[in-house]
């Protein structure tokens, strides 16, 4: 049974930094690429940043030169650095995996304001 779990969610003011972990069971971990997308109430889930099994990185422009996805394989567990947040980087953060068909986990809230 698939499962991602993520944790590190929080409340942070302007500028400052936060890390998502998402850990991943069910299925081989170090084979799959992984995603990290975002939403806010009322608007389309949002690509935040992949990374391949190779370690390949993609971002989307918003987020570039401030956010950092990584993996560890030997814990199952892919991560997303947030640095210099503002506002905009409001939004409940989901993991997600393409082994075939294509798992979420449930979301944690990321929350910057002043």
């Amino acid at each position: 049974q698939v499962q991602l779990v993520e944790s590190g969610g929080g409340f942070v003011q302007p500028g400052g930094s936060l890390r998502l972990s998402c850990t991943a069971s069910g299925f081989t971990f170090r084979r799959c690429p992984m995603s990290w997308y975002r939403q806010v109430p009322g608007k389309e889930r949002e690509l935040v940043a992949t990374i391949s099994s190779g370690g390949s990185t993609n971002y989307a422009d918003s987020v570039k030169g401030r956010f950092t996805i990584s993996r560890d394989n030997a814990k199952n567990t892919v991560y997303l650095q947030m640095n210099n947040l503002n506002p905009e980087d409001t939004a409940i953060y989901y993991c997600r995996a393409d082994i075939g068909r294509t798992y979420w986990g449930q979301g944690t809230q990321v929350t910057v304001s002043s």
